[in-house]
Parts: C-alpha cells; structure tokens; sequence
C-alpha cells in the first residue's frame, strides 16, 4: 500500500532541475534595479568595470526564496485580523503518517460475508457474482480471468464475436492486396452494423487468420500434422489412430478444414481418426483445459491457435536492492474504482513459474530488472523508487504447460499466436493490449485496470522463452527417448511456405496476403 500511495502522490519520481517561474525572474530584475537606482551614473560605470563575481543559480535561488519568505512575513505582520488582536484558528496539521493511515483505511466490503478475508479468485467471482464485484481483492491473473471469463459478464461471454464467412475468398479475383483489404473492410464494417442494430448493444469483432483464409491455412496446418503422424508411424514412434485435440475452438472452422485435408488426401488415416474440442464453450468438451484431469495415454496432437494471448496474466514487479519479487494485488472499491498493490509472493504459481523459467532459461534476464552496477548507481539517487516496472508473466500459459506435460505424455504441439503486438500497455515488460470499440473505432487503454467485460485483453508471447519453459515441463527424458524430441519456433510467413498452397492465396499482382499479414505471429512446433 506504501509503494501505490507513493507512486499515486508523486513520492517515488526522481528530483528534477528547478526552473525559475516568471515572478521569480521579475524579482531578481527589480531587486537589481533597486541596487543601482539613484546612484551617480558615472559612479555607475566605474563600478561596472568592478564587477562582484557572478553568481550561481542555486545562489540566486537562495536569495529569491529568502526574499519571498520576508515578504510573507512582513504580510501577516500587517494582517488586519492579527491587529485586531483574533488571530484566525486553524486546525492541527496533520502529520504525513497520519494522512497516509486515513488514505490506507479501506471501506467495509459487501461480498459475500461467508469469506473470512476480503480476497477472491476468479473462479469464486464465476459461482458467486452476475455483476462485477466491489470491495474485494484478488491477483491480477484473477481479475483479468474475470474480466474475460465470467460467464455473466466477461468479454467472451457478450461482447466477443469472432469475423466469419460462409465461403473462402477467391483471391485470384483481386488485384492485390490492398483491394483484398478494401473489401474485407467493407464485410468488416458491415458485419459490425448489423450487430449494432440487432443487439442494440456495442459487441466487438475479431479476425483470426484461420477464418480469413479458410480454408487454406487450416489446410496447411493439417498438412504438418499428417505428415508428421506418417513420419512417426514410419520411423515406428507409435502405432497409435491419430488423435487430434483442438484447444479453444473458436467457431470449430479449423477442425473442420483439418478433417476436410484428412480425408480428402489420407481416407486411411481419417477412417480411424479422433478429433477432440477443449474449450470453455465447446459442444464436445465443455471443460477449461487448465482444468483436465484425464490422462491421454495416447500419441496426439495439440493444437492450440491464438489461445496463449487471451490466457491471464500475473504482475510482479521487483525490489531494487534485493531483486525479490512482489506479486501485483488489484484492489476494487465501493465505488468500482481500480488500485494495484504489491505484496511478497505467496502465489504457488507465480512462485513456480518464476523458479522453473530460472532453471530452463537461465539465460533470461528479465527486462524489468536491471543489471546490479545500474541498481547500485539508481539507489544513489534521492527519492529514487524502490521497485522496478512491472512485468507481466504467462502464469496460466505455465499451467497449460503442465496439463500437456502431466496428462498428455505423448503429444506433439501446434500452437501459433502473436509475438509482437502495437499500442501495449505503456511502461511495462510484455505488456498486453486493452481496448473497446467506440463508435466502429478500436481505443487501446493505458492499464489492463478497466471495467470487467467491456475491454479486450491479449499479450504477446515469447515463443523463444516458451519453447525453453515448454520443454523442461513438456519434454521429461521419457518423451524424449520415445523419440518426441524438442519444440522449434518459425515463423507463419515460414510455416506456410513449407505447408501451405500459397497459389490459392495469391492475387493478380502476385502479392500473397497469407504471407504478407500476421507477420506478428510465430508457430512454437513440437
């Protein structure tokens, strides 16, 4: 509470250089006037040629202030209610802990009384709430899986649609890809009205590239999975159908072109094929994937596309002179007003997350924390800050990884996402995006600290620190002696190049739009 009171009052910004304002400059020039006024002028010139030494800045500054406390005295010397003898009463100043303990008192909370504490997760808020909870706490993961999450008022849940057409489009009936652009906008903006006019309400449109392209780049995915099924079952691997699981299934386009490329080009191996759906709203798995507990004791694949964006984060920042992290607290008020807090870190995920990224990337440092002679030397400083920026860490991306690693032994992964994104969160180490349609118009927000369910949250991902994370928790020595081996990263423009058909994709011009956009996104292979 100390740190946010400090941060919010100013306390912890650095002590900068004092500039004089324009009544201070106007006193120094009347006090010199003064000096040399009524003096004889030859008297004058000889003077000038004696000039005293000139004097600093701080100097001036010193008789500037003197002067003005001077006159302050003189004007309460002549204050008319003094002379009459009543001095006006003031109340006590309070001191500086004394104001700080009034603004540390938080009011009473109006949760549910039966918890002992005022903290919740998100999982309580989903069983207890229909409405955004006030006068509670909770880490920063739950409150942004609350504000996605919810099924009475998360993002996903009402104002999320994805963009999707009945049909593909014909590239080769575009110029290039700006006319592709033009039009695609137009469905866009169209698609968004009827929206508006339907529900009355303001919901936000999504494009993903597997329904942009469909149903090449689903194709292209189904290509690297057949071929690596055949390639396992050559080189004697497993002997297993293929099973195929889909996490976070959107609108079930991509399993559909998988299936599609399965059977049209391997009828043997689709005859004995298993597909799965994970996905909070799936209609074959209705299951949270960070909840699994069955175990697939079968060779499968994973696929999991643009799902590590939208997985809740956790904020830590980290002590200066010790480097100990502190896990971020989000306090919300009566009055749904917003307040990060810093405690010591008692969260077993974040506590596992940050000794497992230690010991597999013991190559990472953290951007948040700088090197120990930078440390030593900021410390020097007067009111420097004693907590470093914030950083946001994949905890519930490290979950994921656990449940692979823990009930499928045997998978292989396909998971594809952003690595890079615009307009973050400012000031923070893999900040996320925030932001709401206004008026057909995206707005990005400044903190991830907004009203639940109207805000769409995504981070980018680290694919080289995940395929590090992925494989201490994936890959145990049993997986890679049955001949699973590590994870590799490329990029899509590279994934497709060496999966996809990109003739179909093409335009007149010869320009390729699947090779051209999501030039953001990175596959982590396994």
């Amino acid at each position: 509470m100390l740190v946010s009171y400090l941060q919010r009052t100013g306390g912890l910004r650095k002590l900068q250089p004092v500039a004089l304002s324009r009544w201070q400059q106007r006193t120094l020039k009347t006090q010199r006037t003064l000096k040399t006024r009524g003096t004889n002028p030859k008297k004058a010139d000889k003077e000038e040629e004696k000039k005293p030494p000139h004097k600093g800045y701080f100097d001036e500054l010193r008789e500037t202030i003197s002067s003005w406390q001077q006159s302050t005295l003189n004007t309460q010397d002549t204050d008319p209610k003094k002379a009459d003898g009543k001095e006006e009463e003031r109340p006590p100043r309070k001191g500086y802990f004394e104001e700080l303990r009034e603004i540390m008192i938080m009011p009473l909370t109006s949760a549910d009384p039966n918890i002992p504490t005022k903290r919740v997760t998100a999982k309580y808020c989903a069983q207890k709430f229909t409405a955004p909870p006030r006068n509670v706490t909770m880490l920063s993961s739950d409150f942004i899986d609350d504000s996605l999450y919810n099924p009475a008022y998360g993002y996903f849940s009402k104002q999320a649609l994805i963009f999707s057409l009945r049909e593909g489009y014909d590239f080769s009936s575009f110029r290039d890809s700006s006319a592709f652009m033009d039009v695609m906008g137009d469905q866009y903006k169209e698609i968004e009205r009827e929206l508006d006019d339907v529900r009355g309400i303001t919901r936000q449109l999504w494009h993903t590239s597997t329904e942009i392209f469909k149903p090449w780049y689903g194709y292209a995915i189904a290509k690297h999975i057949a071929e690596q099924y055949m390639a396992d079952r050559k080189a004697n691997v497993h002997d297993d159908p293929l099973v195929v699981y889909e996490v976070g299934g959107g609108n079930g386009t991509l399993m559909m072109n998988i299936l599609d490329y399965i059977r049209n080009n391997e009828p043997a191996v689709y005859s004995q094929m298993d597909n799965n759906f994970v996905h909070a709203n799936a209609k074959v798995i209705n299951q949270s994937i960070l909840d699994w507990s069955t175990l697939e004791s079968r060779a499968c694949f994973v696929v999991a596309m643009e799902l590590l964006d939208n997985f809740p984060h956790d904020v830590v920042r980290y002590d200066y002179d010790t480097g100990e992290p502190y896990q971020g607290i989000v306090r919300v008020y009566d009055d749904s007003e917003y307040e990060d807090n810093y405690e010591p870190v008692t969260d077993p995920t974040i506590r596992s997350y940050l000794a497992a990224r230690k010991q597999a990337a013991p190559e990472y440092k953290t951007p948040a924390l700088p090197s120990e002679l930078h440390r030593r030397l900021r410390r020097q400083l007067p009111l420097a800050p004693n907590m470093t920026k914030i950083e946001f860490i994949p905890t519930h991306a490290f979950r994921f990884l656990q449940v692979l690693g823990k009930f499928f032994p045997r998978h292989r992964a396909v998971m594809g996402d952003f690595y890079m994104l615009p307009d973050t969160v400012p000031g923070a180490v893999d900040a996320p995006v925030v932001q709401t349609r206004l008026k057909g118009t995206m707005v990005p927000c400044d903190t991830y600290m907004v009203r639940p369910g109207w805000f769409d949250i995504f981070f980018p991902t680290n694919f080289e620190l995940l395929r590090s994370m992925y494989n201490a928790t994936c890959r145990a020595p049993a997986s890679t002696a049955a001949g699973l081996g590590g994870a590799r990263v490329c990029t899509q423009a590279e994934f497709v190049k060496q999966y996809g058909d990109l003739s179909k994709t093409a335009t007149r011009s010869g320009e390729n739009p699947m090779l051209e956009f999501y030039g953001n996104n990175k596959f982590l292979l396994s």
